[in-house]
């Protein structure tokens, strides 16, 4: 039976009494099995300071992540910290790798990274993934590669961030190394039943514009209701000067993919980055030919509801033993306005003694929908992932 505890230390300067925090917190909580794993998160400082090496080094157990803003496990909800999720069992098997430098291609060093470790002969029941944030990848290409390598499997996980104004300090972590082009990753098989959840702003505070994106390429958009995307744009008021407006970067688009072979009629959030010269509109996931989509506005109010609701339905699932929260980076700013910590306050408070981990996210990994044994994963922007194991 799987077993998991989230610990956490404060404790950015000293290493060896951070290691002590972490490890008497953990043999309060559990006692380690025959198989063992972690995910930490932390904020860039415990990098910097050689805090993060240090634990990692004197673990027993392979330990992957990445870095955050802010966090929250069964006791803190903190800027400032060091999280780890462990996670222990008899009946369930781990293996963990990273790839090589993601260049122009994903896909073969994930598929490298993959082979290169001793893989069981069962299919894995579930994939965590830490990507890293790359301008020229889109999130959509970190979960087409596992798809290719582990067609079906559940693939979960987040794109690192930080609280920079640029994400300048943003790393993955694979056994206390960090990486800024490289994809750490969790496999797990064995009796492990994953479930998830997803939260997106809804539709109540869409704006009175609706489209169909009629012209792209991946992550480009070039025509929206067959019109250059920028000059689209532009007419509405939500760009000037070959920009978004500021405003623009907390509005979401709720897409439809309705094109998609594998579409179960969930729709995914996307963000818009920048426009080129030509006035393509470049987004941080994919945007397939054919879509519809809305824009939505999020506010405090939105994040808030949203977060009260998945967690209170999160915490009354059976079998539960251990979830882990993923939120977008941009969820934060908006609850910024009254207090960072407020969503990660709550889910504290609606987890109790259900072990657990929150962190922010770059950019959301989950599946949309599990059927047959086979996972719709997709990427996301703007949204709330949670996983219950």
């Amino acid at each position: 039976m799987l077993k998991c505890a989230g610990v956490y230390t404060c404790e950015v300067d000293d290493a060896e009494a951070a290691l002590s925090e972490i490890n008497t917190r953990l043999n309060d909580a559990i006692v380690l099995m025959e198989n063992t794993v972690g995910v930490i998160m932390c904020h860039p400082e415990f990098v910097q300071s050689g805090v993060l090496r240090y634990i990692c080094d004197r673990l027993p157990f392979d330990i992957a992540g990445a870095t955050t803003s802010s966090q929250a496990v069964n006791g803190i909800a903190e800027d400032m910290v060091l999280t780890v999720f462990v996670m222990t069992a008899d009946d369930v098997t781990f293996r963990t790798g990273i790839t090589e430098t993601l260049t122009e291609d994903i896909f073969e060093p994930t598929r490298k990274a993959y082979e290169a470790v001793e893989i069981p002969s069962s299919t894995p029941r579930l994939a965590l993934i830490f990507a890293p944030l790359l301008s020229h990848h889109a999130g959509d290409d970190y979960v087409d590669a596992w798809e290719r390598v582990i067609p079906g499997v559940p693939v979960f996980g987040m794109m690192c961030t930080d609280d920079t104004v640029d994400f300048s300090e943003s790393a993955v972590i694979y056994n206390g190394q960090t990486k800024k082009d490289a994809m750490p990753y969790i496999l797990c098989y064995g009796n492990i039943r994953p479930r998830f959840s997803i939260g997106i702003f809804s539709d109540k505070n869409a704006m009175p514009y609706e489209g169909t994106f009629t012209k792209t390429d991946g992550i480009n958009v070039y025509k929206i209701n067959h019109t250059n995307a920028y000059e689209y744009f532009e007419e509405l008021g939500l760009a000037k000067d070959g920009l978004p407006n500021n405003i623009f970067y907390f509005v979401p688009f709720m897409v439809n993919q309705i094109d998609r072979k594998d579409y179960d009629g969930i729709p995914v959030l996307r963000e818009l980055g920048l426009f080129a010269p030509d006035g393509t509109a470049i987004f941080r996931g994919n945007i397939d030919e054919g879509s519809t989509f809305k824009l939505l506005q999020g506010t405090y109010d939105d994040v808030m509801e949203i977060a009260e609701r998945k967690f209170g339905e999160a915490a009354i699932q059976p079998d539960i033993n251990g979830i882990l929260i993923f939120s977008c980076v941009v969820r934060r700013m908006l609850v910024i306005q009254n207090d960072s910590l407020n969503e990660l306050s709550m889910a504290r408070e609606k987890m109790g003694d259900i072990p657990f981990m929150m962190g922010y996210a770059g950019g959301e990994i989950c599946p949309t929908s599990v059927y047959n044994d086979a996972a719709t994963n997709r990427f996301h922007a703007y949204s709330l992932i949670t996983l219950i194991i």
